[in-house]
């Protein structure tokens, strides 16, 4: 599945960033930061194109908190306080200045989003997997 395959691709980046060198470098940082906030983007598309793929009601459309609500609801996420947190922090990074901030948004994405992108890419996986197996 396409949608799944680009945030894999994507989430592969995110897991090489090295943040000892984010620590040293305001480009990297940013750049560190962009990748997360791309990431989250095809996290929450393959996580629609999934629940779409199992039918389930309400995936045709919505805004990234009812996607990842519903995903939630149907047991595609996990942690939804980290999601909500994720999705709050890609809403505001854009206007992160202060370093202290800076420092935090790359701690989480470290610590807390990385490892949630890891899960739910393994989850959809198996979903999908569910489906091609009633099919085959």
């Amino acid at each position: 599945m396409k949608k799944l395959d680009n945030f894999s691709n994507c989430l592969n980046v995110l897991k090489g960033a090295d943040f000892e060198l984010a620590n040293e470098n305001d480009i990297y940082r940013t750049g560190v930061i962009g990748q997360f906030n791309l990431t989250f983007e095809l996290a929450w598309k393959a996580l629609q194109a999934v629940l779409r793929e199992h039918g389930a009601k309400g995936a045709e459309t919505g805004s990234p908190r009812e996607i990842l609500q519903l995903g939630y609801k149907l047991g595609f996420v996990e942690d939804s306080g980290v999601w909500l947190a994720m999705l709050k922090k890609r809403n505001t990074s854009v206007h992160i200045y202060n370093e202290d901030e800076i420092d935090e948004m790359l701690l989480l994405i470290r610590n807390s989003f990385t490892p949630a992108f890891i899960v739910l890419e393994k989850l959809l996986r198996e979903k999908l997997n569910e489906i091609e197996g009633d099919w085959g």
